[in-house]
């Protein structure tokens, strides 16, 4: 129930940042910004401290998890989940809604030239993804034993490497595709900073778990990089 409402929770949310784009006229990036420093006192609120402890609460792995499958068990649960998400999505994108939504994503004039109600597909939109970001907030701090306010601050750049990294990797204009490459990017994301943390090379030039934040900026512009210097190499080829 926790997860579901959570889910719920973050659909209100990416309705209220779009409504105040498409409705009050908000630039995008400030409607966002604004909904997400309200949200910060809404967590306070709700959570009561600046720390909610997990331990010893019942949560979605309770029923599966124990002492020896502790792991690969929770890794399984929550790629089912991933795995059911992106599911629903392709289905979802498929459909005539889904086509009107990516029309309005792709290009905003020409979904409005064909009748297509964009703020209302804007206001869908934002509520699927804030939905889902929600959703997987809250399984999470059920994994990591806790909830923290500052949990989700930097996760931002973190979403938008992943999905570079996936484009480059896999560039596809198929719906089942692209979301494959999103989640492929994510995966490889996190396997590129845990590899560069756990580098005997970047601790010997000085590089240590509290540059963090530093590492993941430097992945963050090779990740915008690659695919201009990816393009670049492919023209070279072909003058070739």
């Amino acid at each position: 129930l926790a997860c579901v409402f959570g889910m719920l929770a973050g659909s209100v949310a990416g309705i209220v940042t779009a409504w105040l784009h498409v409705k009050l006229g908000i630039l995008q990036l400030l409607a966002s910004i604004l909904v997400m420093v309200a949200l910060y006192s809404v967590n306070l609120r709700i959570m009561g401290a600046p720390n909610l402890p997990l331990l010893g609460e019942t949560t979605v792995f309770s029923s599966l998890v124990t002492d020896g499958n502790g792991y690969w068990m929770r890794c399984l649960i929550i790629g089912v989940v991933i795995l059911l998400a992106k599911l629903l999505l392709d289905w979802f994108y498929s459909t005539e809604t889904g086509l009107s939504m990516r029309a309005t994503g792709s290009n905003l004039r020409m979904a409005q030239a064909q009748g297509i109600n964009t703020s209302w597909m804007t206001i869908i939109g934002m509520a699927v993804s804030n939905g889902l970001i929600a959703l997987a907030g809250a399984l999470f701090v059920q994994t990591q034993g806790g909830a923290d306010i500052s949990i989700g601050i930097g996760t931002i750049v973190i979403g938008l490497a992943a999905v570079i990294i996936g484009e480059t990797i896999i560039p596809a204009k198929r719906i089942w595709l692209i979301t494959f490459a999103v989640i492929v990017g994510a995966v490889l994301y996190k396997l590129f900073i845990q590899v560069a943390l756990s580098s005997d090379t970047l601790r010997s030039i000085g590089f240590g778990p509290q540059d963090l934040n530093l590492i993941t900026a430097l992945l963050v512009v090779l990740a915008l990089v690659l695919p201009k210097a990816k393009t670049k190499f492919l023209s070279r080829r072909v003058r070739a």
